[in-house]
């Protein structure tokens, strides 16, 4: 199958995608195969939180509109020009293995993307906690275009007959990941997280869409901010006054268990705390701070800050700022990223058609 054809089963996947909202589902007349999908989907959506319980519909729509937004045409070549001459050359097909994570709805897509765009097939071990999702997805993909059929496998157990393989995990999995595929081109993520660079001039409105990278997926994705940097003296007011909007994350149990669980820890240890009523913030020098909580530290200068997270980036997945960091990205953007912003900073695609060339 030529590029352009994967490339359109994926803008028509988008346009799926997009018949889907939280306020409302309605189809669109031009968009194939609705009559096999659409009410299958819109019960597998509201299925989710039963097979996960964090995978609320609200945040389920979330991802999918995330998705629908990023497969239109000119996204996708945007992204893939940058790769016009490594495509144009003939690459022998491979199988790539992918192992998913299930923190947040759909959070493998991405990989399982780059692999059918580059020409792979993909070999899928999804996440116990995201089962239905993505197969659901490449059953649409299929029904597009059945030459994917043969492209996409999901297994259940022992992943074999592989080339390659991308897999996503925590910082003890990653170390079992190594060793098991130390013969294998890799990619093995691990734990990251994100923080929010302040100096006291943001406008509420920074600060509200700050909450949005702070509490959307309840806090458990890599893009999420864990952290904020916050000059010496910094008044926590004009933050807490902004992201009221969220409270009412309070009244979902499975965060509401964390708030109370992390907040009674950290007060038996004798923390001092920072305390709305629905998210804890202590001073803390780590990067990865619990559900329901978020650290925070003071920093003497930008530039010694730049320089530590510099010297961190393993440890850090996005940067929010008011372009105080270099590279960093704009409040309330961290669950929107591009087709081109990629986990770790590793360009998954260049891994993929390099791959695809060597004679493995």
């Amino acid at each position: 199958m030529l590029q352009n054809e994967k490339k359109q089963s994926f803008i028509a996947l988008g346009r799926f995608l997009s018949q889907f909202s939280e306020e409302k589902s309605a189809q669109n007349e031009s968009v194939l195969g609705n009559d096999l999908f659409f009410e299958d989907f819109i019960k597998l959506i509201q299925l989710s939180q039963s097979h996960n319980g964090w995978y609320t519909p609200e945040q389920v729509y979330f991802a999918i509109k995330s998705w629908a937004d990023a497969l239109t045409e000119e996204n996708m070549d945007k992204w893939l020009s940058g790769y016009s001459a490594e495509f144009s050359q003939n690459k022998k097909e491979k199988t790539v293995a992918l192992i998913l994570a299930g923190n947040i709805p759909l959070v493998g897509f991405h990989d399982f993307l780059c692999v059918l765009i580059t020409g792979n097939k993909a070999l899928v071990k999804t996440s116990s906690n995201d089962q239905h999702l993505l197969p659901f997805l490449a059953k649409y993909l299929i029904f597009i275009d059945e030459d994917l059929k043969d492209k996409i496998t999901f297994v259940e157990g022992k992943l074999e007959n592989f080339d390659a393989v991308i897999a996503t995990g925590s910082n003890n999995t990653s170390r079992y990941f190594e060793y098991y595929f130390k013969d294998k081109p890799s990619i093995i993520r691990k734990n990251r997280n994100s923080v929010a660079v302040l100096n006291g001039q943001e406008t509420k409105e920074d600060l509200e869409v700050l909450g949005e990278d702070i509490f959307r997926y309840f806090g458990l994705g890599c893009r999420n901010v864990s952290k904020i940097f916050v000059p010496k003296d910094y008044k926590f007011e004009a933050f807490f006054e902004a992201i009221f909007k969220y409270q009412d994350v309070i009244h979902y149990e499975k965060y509401a268990n964390n708030y109370d669980y992390n907040k009674a820890v950290f007060l038996m240890s004798n923390f001092k705390l920072l305390d709305n009523g629905f998210l804890t913030i202590k001073e803390d020098s780590s990067y990865a701070s619990p559900i329901s909580s978020v650290f925070y530290e003071f920093y003497e200068s930008l530039e010694d800050l730049q320089n530590r997270l510099d010297a961190e980036a393993e440890q850090i997945q996005c940067i929010v700022s008011n372009n105080l960091i270099k590279s960093s990205i704009s409040f309330g953007k961290t669950q929107t990223p591009q087709l081109w912003d990629y986990a770790d900073n590793v360009d998954t695609i260049s891994f993929l058609l390099i791959t695809s060339d060597k004679n493995l």
